[in-house]
């Protein structure tokens, strides 16, 4: 367990921040995790890894991307966490977590989600391991992501709109804790990233750190050494924690986050709105859905709406440990707007026949702008594949000036 006091804190962020009605169910998790989790009580975790191999479909490759790594001079490679099963690194934790309920007696599971991958992640999980499902979405990310919610819905999960405020992740996350604190005894809350109260910010990560296990074995075996740098995106952070972890002690390692710029890194307070979600380079201490972490919050402390072009990084906080690593100085956030990450999603798919998910493209748009930040050799971690962004994609780029060398017969169709 990486902390740095025996609080489940990170310097003086995270802890549990929560009802009291939901102590019980978190020191019941706390005690679950340290069982199974860190010490694989009962065969667990040997559980939980063939599970991963059989059904999820692990180890995903690292592949060399030779076109982009031509474009940029450097050595750039791509763990492919869109090969796992449905899509995305989701399934690492989701499957970790629905099979934690089950070996806590647990009867039903309850998940939010933003972009959709980790709904379906837990959908498919449940459904995997034959527990009921219902998934809290916000109403304004259903609309864009109709191809997840259809997903879910055949896997058997029960999606639940949330109509509240911008409905987005946020209202969605809340809305899940309000419902686990009304079903402690027979229900598991499977958060979807590094975010809410202790123990979820380690867990998430710690089933997520196999993608930087896999990554460092496979680097090794490509390279005959570490890379110079990991670039990953950044919303709540568990696919850039999943990528981090195993590097962390590793100095020589850069590890870059990068958030949604969105339109404007500019802040209009009086609205209450913040026209992006770079919440490690613009954000402030405060607490959110049961942590202390940095959040985009106004004067007053009240939580500001985020944005960005992609759902699963349109969230107003971020995980207490990512939040730390960036105050250490370990970790370096960096933002890419709404329009270089549309480019990169065009571009990485045209180059390398990868169509990225607009949270990945993010990476790419850093990597397009700084590839001389990233040294010799560099691991992109695509945390999703785009499958379920093309009617977001299609509709936000007529609407924009883009530098994309060729548009499909459907773009041109739709700018007319």
């Amino acid at each position: 367990m990486t902390t740095d006091d025996t609080n489940g804190r990170f310097g003086g962020y995270g802890g549990q921040y929560v009802p009291e009605a939901l102590m019980p169910a978190i020191e019941e998790l706390r005690d679950a995790y340290e069982r199974y989790v860190l010490h694989n009580e009962d065969g667990f975790m040997d559980e939980l890894r063939a599970h991963l191999a059989d059904f999820g479909g692990r180890p995903t490759p690292l592949q060399r991307a030779d076109q982009l790594s031509e474009r940029y001079d450097t050595e750039v490679y791509l763990k492919r966490e869109d090969l796992l099963h449905g899509g995305a690194h989701k399934l690492n934790n989701a499957l970790g977590q629905v099979l934690l309920a089950k070996y806590m007696g647990k009867e039903r599971i309850i998940a939010e989600t933003g972009a959709g991958q980790h709904g379906t992640a837990t959908a498919m999980a449940a459904a995997h391991l034959d527990m009921p499902a219902e998934i809290f979405m916000g109403e304004t990310d259903i609309e864009r992501q109709r191809p997840n919610v259809f997903r879910m819905e055949l896997n058997g999960a029960t999606v639940t709109p949330v109509t509240t405020g911008r409905g987005t992740l946020k209202e969605a996350i809340s809305e899940t804790m309000r419902d686990w604190a009304t079903n402690v005894e027979d229900t598991h809350y499977v958060i979807g990233s590094i975010v809410g109260p202790d123990p979820f910010p380690e867990m998430v990560r710690d089933f997520q750190s196999v993608i930087g296990d896999e990554t460092h074995e496979q680097i090794l075996a490509k390279t005959g050494d570490t890379p110079d740098s990991i670039v990953a995106c950044a919303g709540g952070g568990s696919n850039t924690m999943g990528a981090f972890h195993e590097f962390r002690d590793k100095e020589d390692v850069d590890l870059i986050a990068v958030e949604a710029g969105g339109s404007s890194l500019e802040v209009d307070e009086e609205a209450g709105v913040a026209p992006n979600s770079a919440t490690l380079s613009t954000g402030e201490e405060g607490v959110l859905h049961g942590a202390r972490t940095k959040l985009l919050q106004d004067e007053d402390g009240q939580i500001m709406e985020s944005h960005s072009v992609s759902a699963g990084l349109d969230y107003s906080g971020v995980g207490p440990e990512l939040a730390y690593l960036v105050d250490t100085g370990r970790v370096e956030a960096v933002n890419v707007d709404d329009k270089t990450a549309l480019e990169s999603f065009h571009r990485v798919s045209r180059l390398e026949g990868i169509i990225p998910a607009l949270e990945t493209a993010h990476a790419f748009g850093y990597l397009e702008e700084n590839p001389d930040a990233v040294g010799d050799v560099t691991v992109v971690n695509v945390s999703g594949r785009g499958d379920k962004d093309l009617e977001s994609v299609v509709e936000e780029t007529k609407e924009r000036d883009l530098d994309v060398e060729t548009a499909s017969s459907v773009l041109q169709e739709a700018k007319e």
